[in-house]
């Protein structure tokens, strides 16, 4: 196996999207690197916040649906993002946070790693892990955060299931982790690489069974080089009974979608071709941008997308407890 290659990216869904965009950009520092919009609801935004160059790996997007409903945690979903930022940086991170009204949990040691808990503005489960693994990244320079404190990217998931042993099997047998260990109910799994590749599983099995809302995750992502490499997968995959889709052109990587035995909705993505095909790098995230597929929809998309402004730093005691 080695096929697939750690996480590509996290998808959520958020409420209001400029407190989304004040949350993400304004206070964490992570760079608006595309604004597009939902393929399947294209008039709702979908806001991709990543390192400067956006590579797979460090991006967290978000589709806000001002008026949706808060989803309910549970088994068969992910409960928590836990986002890579470098040693000794969290006494920063406690200080910029707290100092903006986000309620923070205490800083804890998971699997042998510094991990501080907090909320984003719609509830979303939120953890900074400090690691001294080398991984790709782009500072960017734009960012209200320090170069030596900025958010490197997407560290792990944690997942809640009912069943361990058959979400295990699967991860094991059909994408190539292997079990890394056990510690106060959470059992993490892995793909050859430290950061940026690790699942957690706690199973629950008498737990109810998550929905979608406002604050959750609506999928993982994880990496494959290319498409001829994705449609080895995607046929293991389907031997295994996971119904997965045929791949589907995103335009900035392609995509085959699948359920786990838990069902956790996971993703295979592609690599490339990557945020700049169709933008310059050094303007990424600044105009609304559409896959060719819609641009003749444009007028009627663009009526019904509220407007965002420049992000700001959130006003002081709006965030949610942790």
């Amino acid at each position: 196996m080695g096929e697939i290659t750690g996480i590509h990216h996290i998808t959520c869904i958020a409420g209001d999207p400029q407190e989304n965009l004040n949350f993400y950009v304004g206070l964490l520092g992570m760079r608006l690197v595309k604004k597009s919009v939902n393929q399947d609801d294209p008039k709702t935004y979908h806001l991709f916040y990543a390192d400067a160059n956006g590579r797979p790996g460090t991006d967290l997007t978000f589709f806000p649906w001002p008026y949706g409903a808060p989803g309910k945690k549970g088994v068969g979903l992910t409960v928590e993002v836990l986002l890579a930022v470098p040693p000794e940086s969290l006494d920063f991170w406690c200080s910029r946070l707290a100092g903006h009204g986000v309620d923070l949990g205490s800083v804890e040691t998971r699997f042998g790693e510094k991990t501080l808990r907090f909320r984003d503005s719609h509830g979303l489960e939120l953890a900074l892990v400090e690691t001294s693994d080398v991984r790709p990244f782009s500072p960017w320079n734009g960012s209200p955060v320090p170069r030596d404190s900025q958010i490197r990217g997407l560290h792990a998931a944690r997942v809640w299931e009912a069943n361990l042993g058959a979400s295990a099997d699967f991860l094991v047998g059909v994408m190539g982790f292997e079990g890394l260990g056990t510690e106060n109910e959470w059992r993490r799994f892995g793909l050859s690489g430290g950061s940026g590749t690790y699942l957690d599983i706690r199973e629950l099995p008498g737990e109810r069974r998550g929905h979608w809302g406002t604050g959750s995750v609506h999928h993982l992502a994880w990496r494959v080089a290319d498409e001829p490499i994705e449609r080895i997968v995607r046929e293991r995959v389907a031997a295994a009974g996971r119904n997965p889709t045929d791949v589907i052109d995103r335009f900035w990587f392609k995509s085959v979608y699948f359920r786990e035995p838990g069902g956790v909705l996971f993703e295979l993505a592609t690599d490339g071709p990557g945020f700049a095909v169709d933008e310059d790098p050094d303007h990424l995230g600044e105009s609304l941008i559409l896959p060719p597929w819609l641009e003749a929809r444009r007028p009627e998309i663009e009526a019904a997308l509220p407007s965002l402004q420049a992000p700001r730093l959130p006003a002081r005691g709006f965030m949610q407890g942790s």
